[in-house]
């Protein structure tokens, strides 16, 4: 896990085809890097809320309670998993139109590998601010771009010109699954779970 996670980011395309080579001897090669970098945004988060805490108006520091955080990472943690899921599913039958015919493990391990600048961007969770979270999210997103429209052909074995059409579907289904669990799992968290805020005194 550790030598394609390096080499996705300083030699992506070796590493692309070193990734389909590894999931294609061993099937679900992809859930060690997986279920070990989802825990970088979700543990790096409870940290952050709960221990550093943001800032909603000058001189206001808000934080978590250790309850409310836990129900969130853990619902964090599962969004991840549910998307990555959901994202290799789809990432399966699209790859139908362009005569691949890659297994639901395959495509699986290929979301979660593109994620990967993702699941590094979670380190950012320790400092919670809002304008770090969109720097950071924003440079993650660029290169898991990178990730998928030029790993997409290596690893699908496909031309480049099919690749590019189908990363290009990929992009899009992608950004609606994104949002949607994201959206959901907030809605769900703070409507049902109600989170306990704790602010400092004085300020209610």
């Amino acid at each position: 896990m550790t030598s394609h996670l390096v080499k996705l980011f300083t030699q992506p395309n070796s590493a692309w085809a070193d990734i389909r080579h590894d999931e294609e001897a061993h099937p679900r090669h992809y859930l060690s890097h997986l279920l070990l970098l989802a825990l970088i945004p979700t543990v790096c988060l409870f940290i952050g809320i709960t221990s550093v805490g943001w800032s909603l108006a000058e001189n206001e520091n808000v934080r978590l309670s250790a309850s409310s955080a836990l129900q969130l990472c853990i619902l964090l943690f599962l969004a991840i998993m549910a998307g990555t899921v959901l994202m290799g599913a789809f990432i399966r039958w699209m790859s139908r139109t362009f005569d691949a015919r890659p297994t639901l493990n395959q495509c699986i391990g290929f979301a979660a590998y593109t994620a990967t600048p993702y699941f590094v961007a979670g380190l950012a969770g320790l400092y919670p601010s809002r304008w770090l979270a969109v720097t950071i999210l924003g440079a993650a997103t660029v290169y898991a771009t990178f990730l998928l429209f030029t790993g997409l052909p290596t690893f699908m074995r496909i031309r480049k010109e099919d690749g590019l059409l189908y990363s290009a579907s990929v992009w899009g289904v992608g950004l609606l699954v994104q949002v949607t669990i994201l959206v959901s799992m907030i809605l769900f968290w703070f409507n049902t779970l109600q989170p306990e805020y704790l602010r400092p005194a004085g300020l209610g």
